[in-house]
């Protein structure tokens, strides 16, 4: 499915946050997934990632996360440098101004007039996998993918303490959780942690674990593991035909 790519500028707080949005070129309505990067920012890899998934027939919305603390369109190299800085606003932004983006971004979904009434999702990695969770937690999300997110299991996010493990049971959407087992930032205890959590609250889920390190999906690292990525898209893409009760949008 051919697509085509937009700029939004939304303010939050008085800031001016950046929706890289990207959608099927052809005329109609479609679901609508609120997404979010990595500390990196909206890179090559990830703006990729948002492209595929549009593919699929999604209008996909992607905020830059940092954006009350970096310049408009910056992207974060992914070097040692970078880690740090990405690090260090992931760390100074509150967990009240990360929900805060996440409503501006899906309201404004709700409104796009390319967006399917009542078919809006969320997908994320690594704290932007964090981030889709907690978006879940809206009643709007239908269906979320959290693609090795880190910080659930021990409420790390930003400068606060989240409290995303306790409030899971509020989820009202589908959820699909997919980890590496090789993952350091989310460890099989962990990851034991989280899946007992949705167990006892009753939520429809689904966890993947594939023999991979963290960020796999990137395909710019040494950890990038391709073979991994193709098991993991086609799983997101079953997973969300279904969250939206659309069988035949994703063949």
């Amino acid at each position: 499915m051919q697509i085509k790519r937009r700029e939004v500028g939304l303010t939050v707080d008085d800031s001016l946050m950046r929706l890289y949005v990207v959608e099927p070129a052809a005329p109609g309505q479609y679901p609508g997934i609120v997404f979010y990067s990595d500390i990196y920012q909206l890179g090559g890899p990830i703006v990729r990632l948002a492209d595929r998934l549009a593919g699929y027939g999604y209008v996909v919305a992607a905020p830059e996360i940092f954006h009350r603390l970096e310049p408009i369109g910056t992207v974060i190299e992914p070097n040692d440098l970078g880690r740090l800085r990405g690090n260090d606003a992931a760390g100074r932004t509150a967990v009240a101004q990360y929900d805060a983006d996440t409503t501006a971004a899906l309201d404004w979904l709700r409104h796009c007039e390319t967006v399917a009434s009542g078919q809006i999702g969320a997908l994320g990695f690594c704290v932007g996998g964090h981030l889709a969770c907690r978006a879940a937690l809206s009643p709007m999300v239908k269906a979320a993918v959290c693609c090795y997110p880190t910080g659930i299991h021990s409420g790390k996010l930003g400068r606060d303490r989240a409290n995303t493990l306790e409030r899971l049971g509020e989820i009202s959407g589908q959820l699909l959780l997919i980890f590496g087992d090789q993952d350091p930032h989310v460890p099989a205890e962990g990851r034991t942690t989280i899946v007992e959590t949705l167990r006892m609250a009753g939520i429809h889920h689904k966890i993947l674990t594939y023999p991979a390190n963290h960020t796999f999906m990137r395909d710019d690292g040494y950890r990038y593991d391709p073979a991994a990525t193709d098991a993991a898209w086609a799983e997101i893409a079953a997973f969300l035909a279904s969250g939206f009760n659309t069988p035949g949008l994703n063949v």
